[in-house]
């Protein structure tokens, strides 16, 4: 991998992460349309250590104030049920699908998973998925025709079913094209809750999930003795740099704006890929090793 693609990779993972579009279908699609080799899924954990970075900053004050409830809760009974303490157990919760199912499905997201027919076909229905749960939180948020404004759940009523569904949700991005804020953020939409708070523990959920996924592959990295780490650790920096920015442009643009731009250029993308693969002019398999 050259510095110049290591940059322009960088850059994708960044814009990308936070955004219900998909970033290791960005990174993918990316690479391809350049002629470049598939950066993979390794790639795509290891830079996402950068991303999740910029997420613990973000969200410092509420990271500590969990992490310090739930430790004090571990021998104190008084403060289990402190709703800090208690996001700290779902926050565990909800990360066991996708650790389960990423180590069960490792090969496959390594291999099958990133055919370009499966990524076009994801990115058009998360986000039809993505649309629906939109327009149901818009509509309870306004009101419809004859219809009282409907209240919508905050982080404070978080269950752990909630938290178990919203972990199989995050579980499914495991498929690029999918989109793990995407998937989440849907999830917490159809489940009631408000698009802030879906948003806040789609990003909270994600960080036990990438940070692990990130030391292990940077732990089959190093055995590799193939990577070139220079090329890497500039995409993880400037990853983290531009993760930063868009996280906080994204919790305001949630705050008053719909997903709906998401979700007409998911679908977009999703039959311009389609398209291209039928016609011939890309490979499902493109960029991929055959070794």
């Amino acid at each position: 991998m050259s510095w110049f693609e290591s940059f322009i990779l960088g850059l994708v993972q960044g814009l990308t992460e936070f955004l219900p579009i998909s970033s290791s279908a960005h990174l993918r699609l990316t690479a391809v349309f350049a002629g470049w080799h598939d950066p993979g899924a390794a790639f795509t954990a290891i830079t996402q250590l950068g991303t999740e970075t910029a997420v613990v900053i973000y969200f410092r004050k509420d990271i500590a104030r969990i992490i310090s409830a739930w430790f004090r809760s571990l021998t104190n009974k008084a403060l289990r049920g402190d709703h800090d303490a208690q996001m700290g157990w779902l926050v565990i919760v909800g990360s066991i699908p996708i650790g389960v199912l990423g180590v069960a499905f490792k090969d496959q997201i390594e291999g099958p998973f990133r055919d370009l027919r499966l990524t076009a076909t994801t990115l058009i229905v998360m986000g039809v998925v993505l649309g629906v749960a939109d327009r149901l939180a818009a509509r309870d948020e306004t009101g419809g025709r004859h219809r009282a404004v409907r209240e919508r759940k905050s982080l404070q009523e978080l269950s752990v079913k909630d938290g178990l569904i919203y972990g199989i949700c995050q579980a499914m991005a495991l498929i690029p094209g999918v989109s793990r804020s995407g998937a989440t953020i849907s999830g917490g939409l159809l489940m009631g809750y408000t698009r802030e708070a879906a948003a806040r523990y789609s990003f909270l959920l994600a960080i036990p999930a990438v940070l692990a996924s990130g030391v292990f592959e940077l732990k089959d990295a190093g055995q590799d003795g193939h990577v070139t780490w220079g090329p890497v650790i500039l995409a993880t920096i400037i990853a983290f740099g531009v993760g930063y920015a868009v996280i906080a442009w994204f919790m305001k643009f949630i705050s008053s704006k719909s997903f709906m731009p998401f979700v007409y250029y998911r679908i977009l993308l999703g039959i311009v890929l389609i398209a291209l693969v039928t016609a011939g002019v890309l490979s499902p398999h493109a960029g991929q090793s055959t070794g």
